[in-house]
């Protein structure tokens, strides 16, 4: 989702070659070729095809695979997205071999180094020479860390990019009971999903959520791996309704019309935002402040009384509302392919 408005925005230029590299971390029809197709995405360059693994595994895995590829191909930029181990990974490799690196989605922090991917943020802004930022807060956490003002590049939000340009083409999914009010669900933190005891506490209160509105979960494969036996054993877990991932497209609808969404996914933390829907994340922290600041984004941290709570005052009419941020108008990409391609042409032009 984040990629796809840069490629398109390179594309239209005429002036820059783009070679597409898919780590495969993410794998399989529902967590990765489904984005393709329905982002309108031509099929990667290369597929290192790294697969799951500990975070160090995976992270090697990628450089071992990716570093002769950029050795072979010396390209004048690597563009790495977000904050996943494919990031850093990229990053590190891009940096080891002098090969100027820009970061999309530059400068977000929670401030909880518990999470990996806050390590891989502030490593990855670390080497990175094109900064790449969507938000203001961003910025400003930049330059705290000392990053020249020059190297930082408020660009907009490309999540928002792909949103705008899909939202007339979502699509809505074959599940049951979305003719009425629904709350909508994903998680699969670590910190959410990797503890049995926090895990157990989340589905018992999205049971108890589930007696006055209906709830829509689909369920993330790292989720539905540690999900406990018997543990929606509850009379009113038949209003709780589990699905397997969704696509871009379906999710999204289910987003437009979820009553209230319930999440700890940044991006959709960013998306609601944008789409005015109400947001309550399981965290007591976020990277994206300004889905709080400005959104409609309310962090529940981890209490699964008070997320009931809020679900019913957002069902009684409490919602909390909010703005959409600064340039998160569907144009982050051309502002992005603007500045790699004056990059470009200024490499041409010192070329012997």
């Amino acid at each position: 989702m984040k990629a796809a408005p840069v490629i398109a925005a390179l594309r239209r230029t005429g002036s820059v070659r783009q070679f597409l590299v898919h780590t495969g971390q993410h794998y399989g029809d529902r967590m990765s070729e489904v984005f393709f197709r329905q982002l309108g995405l031509e099929a990667p360059d290369v597929n290192l095809a790294v697969g799951s693994g500990s975070h160090a595994v995976q992270t090697a895995e990628i450089m071992l695979r990716l570093e002769p590829l950029l050795v072979e191909r010396r390209p004048d930029v690597v563009l790495v997205y977000g904050d996943v181990n494919s990031t850093v990974a990229a990053a590190i490799v891009a940096a080891k071999l002098q090969i100027p690196l820009g970061h999309v989605e530059a400068g977000l922090r929670s401030g909880d180094r518990t999470m990996p991917e806050e390590i891989n943020r502030i490593l990855t802004d670390a080497v990175s020479d094109f900064l790449f930022t969507h938000s203001i807060d961003a910025d400003e956490k930049l330059k705290a860390a000392g990053v020249r003002p020059d190297a930082i590049h408020f660009v907009g939000n490309c999540m928002i990019d792909t949103l705008i340009r899909l939202l007339p083409h979502a699509v809505r999914p074959d599940l049951p009971g979305l003719d009425d009010r629904f709350a909508l669900v994903t998680i699969h933190r670590p910190s959410n999903v990797d503890d049995a005891r926090r895990l157990e506490y989340i589905l018992r209160s999205l049971a108890a959520i589930s007696r006055f509105v209906r709830v829509v979960f689909p369920l993330h494969p790292r989720t539905r791996q540690r999900m406990p036996d018997g543990a929606l054993s509850v009379p009113t877990a038949a209003n709780l309704i589990l699905t397997e991932p969704q696509g871009y497209l379906e999710f999204l609808w289910l987003q437009q019309h979820a009553a209230v969404v319930i999440t700890d996914s940044g991006g959709v933390q960013e998306e609601t935002t944008y789409l005015q829907i109400p947001c309550l994340t399981l965290r007591t922290s976020t990277e994206r402040p300004v889905t709080v600041s400005c959104g409609t984004n309310l962090l529940v941290g981890d209490d699964p009384g008070r997320l009931e709570r809020e679900v019913r005052t957002i069902l009684d009419g409490g919602r909390k509302t909010g703005t959409i941020p600064p340039l998160w108008d569907g144009r982050a990409g051309e502002r992005i392919a603007a500045i790699l391609a004056q990059r470009a042409a200024s490499v041409a032009r010192a070329a012997p």
